[in-house]
């Protein structure tokens, strides 16, 4: 989100051809996911407030780093270095959800959280594009880089480690391996894994080349690109807590599965309905509100799965492997929108999203409580029947 609006000006910047632009995202999703599989485990081992510590500052050097990119090869190694950091938060981020709340509130909890996600895009996407601009790609990143720095801080001085049991084990590289291939192993996770792979490779074939499309065909500006970012950012802050409380409600999947069918139906009808800015507005904005519709009530499933003392290597292996999507998405984007046009993008983009539906109909669980994985099978374990700091 933060990179795509730009990427028309890094191109320009950099000389960097359309289809290269988008192996950018997957220099950053690649790293992203390799270090979330490594934290995993070692955040069950010493507790997710440290790794959201960690993560924050090393992703204000990262951020700060981009100022001093000057062709493509640096900019793809400062993009692998946020990556690395974004996987250190990524999977300590949502399991830290799982461990302070219980499980009936855990939607409308990553539901605030998806919101401070999409206020911050109000905010920091459309002032990057303008700075961008105005200034050049490198500002935007700085700004970025301080606007970190303010989240290290107020983890360090207010977000406590939840008292839930951390993984005894002995942590080796082996046992960390046999975690996640015995969670594979599992139909469910599996079956989650193959949600978050295509929902990641969807978002990043609609989204990665959407600016750039809008600003070829409708002849508009980046600064009109960042307005509707704005405009989608809206959405997503007032819809998210909604979809949290209401998926607490009626159950995830029903919310999961129709997100995925309707942002299925925008994508493909994109390049046919979007002959105005304004219509790219409002299509843009129904999809940042389908997208909230199934991020909350997912990621809030995915925390009744496994026990706390291996949520952190479950949410981790989901977050690589949409990485992998959002990587894989991210590579193929340029070469399809260069060579077949946009529209073919929107329509990869609706069969892997419509396959998602499928996939979370069929396969994935309504859980009604939190389990543990033992051999292969699912054994009921209570949930925690208060918020304990």
């Amino acid at each position: 989100m933060i990179i795509a609006p730009i990427l028309p000006r890094i191109g320009e910047e950099l000389a960097i051809p359309e289809t290269l632009q988008g192996t950018l995202i997957s220099a950053y999703g690649i790293l992203l996911g390799i270090f979330a599989l490594i934290i995993g485990p070692i955040s069950d081992k010493i507790g997710r407030r440290r790794v959201l510590l960690i993560g924050s500052g090393c992703m204000t050097l990262a951020l700060g780093l981009h100022a001093a990119a000057i062709d493509y090869i640096s900019l793809m190694i400062v993009r692998a270095l946020a990556g690395a950091a974004g996987g250190l938060l990524s999977g300590a981020a949502v399991s830290y959800v799982g461990d302070y709340f219980p499980y009936e509130r855990r939607g409308w909890a990553n539901g605030w959280i998806m919101s401070g996600v999409a206020f911050g895009q109000i905010i920091g996407i459309p002032l990057g594009t303008v700075l961008a601009e105005a200034f050049g790609f490198r500002i935007p990143f700085l700004l970025f880089s301080l606007v970190m720095a303010g989240s290290f801080l107020l983890i360090l001085l207010k977000v406590p480690q939840p008292q839930v049991q951390l993984d005894q084990n002995p942590l080796s590289v082996r046992s960390a391996l046999s975690n996640y291939v015995r969670m594979l192993g599992n139909p469910q996770i599996a079956a989650a894994g193959a949600t978050f792979f295509l929902l990641f490779f969807a978002i990043a074939l609609y989204v990665v080349y959407l600016p750039t499309w809008i600003e070829s065909s409708l002849g508009v500006s980046g600064n009109e690109v960042a307005i509707m970012f704005l405009v989608g950012g809206v959405a997503s802050v007032i819809s998210g807590p909604q979809a949290g409380k209401l998926s607490d409600r009626l159950g995830r999947k029903p919310l999961i599965i129709l997100s995925c069918i309707g942002m299925a139906v925008v994508s493909v009808v994109t390049t046919t309905l979007a002959t105005s800015i304004l219509v790219a507005y409002v299509l843009f904005c129904l999809a940042m509100v389908l997208m909230s519709m199934r991020i909350s009530p997912l990621q809030a499933l995915l925390t009744a799965l496994v026990p706390a003392s291996r949520r952190g290597t479950l949410l981790s292996l989901t977050v690589a492997i949409g990485q992998i999507g959002i990587s894989i998405g991210g590579a193929i984007a340029g070469p399809v929108y260069t060579y077949a046009g946009f529209f073919a993008s929107t329509a990869l983009a609706a069969i892997a999203l419509m396959l998602t539906a499928w996939v979370v109909g069929a396969m994935l669980p309504e859980p009604s409580h939190e389990v543990e994985l033992t051999k292969g099978r699912q054994i009921p374990t209570p949930i925690a029947s208060s918020v304990t700091e």
